[in-house]
C-alpha cells in the first residue's frame, strides 16, 4: 500500500559527514572527465563517430564528456525502437509501471550525492541548488507513481439503469521529450516519468549542455527495470534530432521545456500534417518568463529582501521563474535599494564545487555573451546600480547586476534575459504595480510582499500568472504543492507536479455495456 505523498527533504551540508561525502563525489565525477558516452536506442549502446563536448562552465578548459551527435538517421531508429516497445509497455498494468518510478526514486536517493556532483560540475549549480534539483526529481517519481495508480482505478461516473459505464485513461503512443539544461534532473525526470508511467514510450533528446546528467538519469531508469526501448536516449543538436522527432509522423506528442522561440517553432512544426500521420499531435510546452516581485510599502521588509535576493540570483537567475523585474512602491523605493544593493554586492562568486561560492557561472559562452549584451542595453535604458560586467575566473562568470529606474517598457523589463540581471521599476500605487506586472507577453510566476489585505485580494484577482505567491519568493515550486505552468507566451500551462499533469499524456476512453438482465 502506498503511503501519502510527502516532499523530499534536502541534505544538510552543514553536517561534516555530508560535506565530506559531497567533496568525495565531486572528485569522483572529475576523475571521469573526458569520457565518451553512447546513444541508447532500444536498450543498445550506439556510437556513431561524430561527437560534441559538454564543458564545465566553471572552467571552460575542462571537458565533462563527449556525446554522440545524433542525426535524422538515429532519430528514425529511436522512434522505431519506441514504437516496438510501446506494443508491450502500454499493456503493462499501471501499478507495475508505477513501481518502476518508485524504484527510480529509491535509486536516486542512493545516488543522490553523485547526481548532485554532476550538476555542480556540468551545469554550475551550487550545492543547495543541485540538491533541491534532485529532491524535486525524486518528488516527481513518487508523485506521478501515485497519480497513475489513482487514474487507473475505477473513475466516478453518473450511473444509468441498464448499463455498465467505464472510463479508462489510455496512453497516447510515442513521444519526444525535449527538456532544458537548467533543471537537468528535476524537469527532465518529471517530463520523462510522467509520459512513461502513463504507458507511453519516449525518445529523450536532452539539452546538450546537460547531456551527461541526462545520461545518468537514463542509466538509473534502466536499473529501475524500465524495459529496453521504453526510453531512448538521443543526444545531439536540436536542429537535427529535435526537429526530426517533432516532424515524424509516428510521433504522437511532444513535451518541451525551453525558450519561447523554440517552443513556438515546435508548436508550428507539430501542427503540420506529415504523410502517414493519423492524429493531431499533442504539444505540452513550458516556455519563458519575465517574472516579477512586487514589494508593497506595507510589508515585512526583511522577508522581502531575502526573497528577492534568492529569487533573482539563485542559480545565476537561470530559472524560468526567476525574479527579473522588481517592482517597488515609490515610497519604499530608496529604502529597499539602500539595503538590497549591499546584499547583492556581498554575494560570493566562483566555481560551485567550492561550497562557499553562491553564484556560479552561466551555462555557456552563448549565454554569457547574450547576457552581457543585455547589460550593455540596460546601461543605455536605465541606471546601473551594481554589477554590470564579467566576474573573475576561467568560466562564464557574470557579476550580479541591478538596474534602477527602469522604464516598464524598456527591453530589459520586457525581454527574457535568463541571467543574473534585475530590472527595478518604480510604481506610484499598488494598482500601478499590478499594471506593470501584467505588461509583458509572459505570465509564468510572480510574487507579492504585502500585509495589506486589500492589496493581497487585488493581487490574487488581477495578477495574470500561472503561479502566484504571496509573501514568499517566486521560485521553488514544490511538487504536489504548487502545480507549475504559465499563461500567454510562458506556455500551455501544463501544471507539472499537479493532479492534472498525467492527463496530458493520456486519452480517455469511455466504454459502456448495455444489459437487459
Amino acid at each position: 500500500m502506498l503511503t501519502p505523498f510527502e516532499n523530499e527533504k534536502y541534505i544538510d551540508f552543514s553536517i561534516p559527514e555530508n560535506r565530506e561525502r559531497m567533496l568525495e563525489e565531486i572528485a569522483k565525477v572529475e576523475s571521469q572527465f573526458g569520457k565518451t558516452y553512447d546513444l541508447i536506442i532500444g536498450g543498445k549502446r550506439i556510437t556513431i563517430g561524430q561527437t560534441f563536448a559538454s564543458i564545465n562552465p566553471s572552467n571552460k578548459d575542462e571537458v565533462v564528456g563527449y556525446f554522440q551527435k545524433a542525426t535524422e538517421k538515429e532519430a528514425e531508429m529511436a522512434i522505431e525502437a519506441a514504437l516496438e516497445a510501446f506494443e508491450e509497455w502500454h499493456w503493462m498494468p499501471a501499478k507495475e509501471r508505477a513501481n518502476v518510478l518508485l524504484r527510480t526514486a529509491a535509486i536516486m536517493r542512493r545516488e543522490r550525492f553523485n547526481i548532485d556532483a554532476w550538476m555542480i560540475l556540468e551545469v554550475g549549480k551550487n550545492w543547495i541548488e543541485a540538491d533541491a534539483d534532485i529532491a524535486e526529481a525524486i518528488d516527481f517519481c513518487e508523485f506521478y507513481a501515485r497519480e497513475m495508480v489513482r487514474l487507473s482505478a475505477d473513475q466516478p461516473l453518473t450511473p444509468i439503469k441498464g448499463e455498465f459505464p467505464e472510463l479508462k485513461y489510455i496512453p497516447l503512443g510515442v513521444g519526444a521529450i525535449i527538456p532544458p539544461w537548467n533543471f537537468p534532473s528535476a524537469i527532465l525526470t518529471g517530463m520523462t516519468t510522467a509520459a512513461i508511467v502513463a504507458g507511453n514510450t519516449v525518445v529523450l533528446k536532452p539539452a546538450s549542455p546537460a547531456a551527461g546528467i541526462a545520461y545518468r538519469i537514463a542509466q538509473i531508469l534502466e536499473e529501475a527495470g524500465l524495459p529496453p526501448g521504453v526510453l531512448n536516449y538521443l543526444s545531439g543538436p536540436g536542429s537535427l534530432a529535435g526537429e526530426a522527432l517533432v516532424k515524424h509522423p509516428k510521433t504522437r506528442f511532444i513535451s518541451f521545456t525551453g525558450s519561447k522561440e523554440i517552443g513556438l517553432r515546435i508548436n508550428e512544426n507539430a501542427a503540420k500534417l506529415a504523410p502517414g500521420q493519423i492524429w493531431i499531435k499533442r504539444v505540452v510546452a513550458e516556455m519563458g518568463g519575465k517574472d516579477f516581485i512586487i514589494v508593497d510599502s506595507e510589508c515585512d521588509m526583511k522577508a522581502a529582501l531575502k526573497g528577492v535576493l534568492v529569487s533573482a540570483f539563485g542559480y545565476q537567475g537561470q530559472k524560468c521563474s526567476a525574479c527579473s523585474r522588481l517592482i517597488l512602491l515609490e515610497d519604499i523605493y530608496d529604502k529597499f535599494l539602500k539595503e538590497f544593493i549591499p546584499m547583492v554586492e556581498d554575494i560570493k562568486i566562483g566555481p560551485t564545487k567550492d561550497p562557499d561560492n553562491y553564484l556560479g557561472p552561466v551555462i555557456n559562452e552563448a549565454a554569457y555573451n547574450k547576457i552581457l549584451e543585455y547589460i550593455e542595453i540596460g546601461k543605455k535604458e536605465a541606471e546601473l546600480l551594481t554589477g554590470g560586467g564579467p566576474a573573475e575566473g576561467n568560466g562564464f562568470f557574470i557579476k550580479p547586476t541591478v538596474f534602477g529606474n527602469v522604464p516598464p517598457d524598456a527591453r530589459i523589463a520586457q525581454e527574457e534575459i535568463f541571467g543574473p540581471v534585475v530590472a527595478v521599476i518604480k510604481a506610484k500605487t499598488f494598482e500601478d504595480a499590478i499594471k506593470i506586472a501584467n505588461s509583458t507577453e509572459y505570465g509564468l510566476t510572480g510574487s507579492v510582499y504585502s500585509v495589506n489585505r486589500k492589496h493581497i485580494r487585488m493581487a490574487k484577482r488581477y495578477l495574470f500568472v500561472g503561479n502566484l505567491y504571496i509573501n514568499r519568493k517566486c521560485t521553488g515550486a514544490l511538487v504536489g504543492v504548487h502545480p507549475f505552468g504559465g499563461f500567454n507566451m510562458s506556455g500551455t500551462d501544463s501544471k507539472a507536479g499537479g493532479r492534472d499533469y498525467l492527463l496530458l499524456f493520456t486519452q480517455a476512453k469511455s466504454i459502456s455495456e448495455k444489459y437487459d438482465y
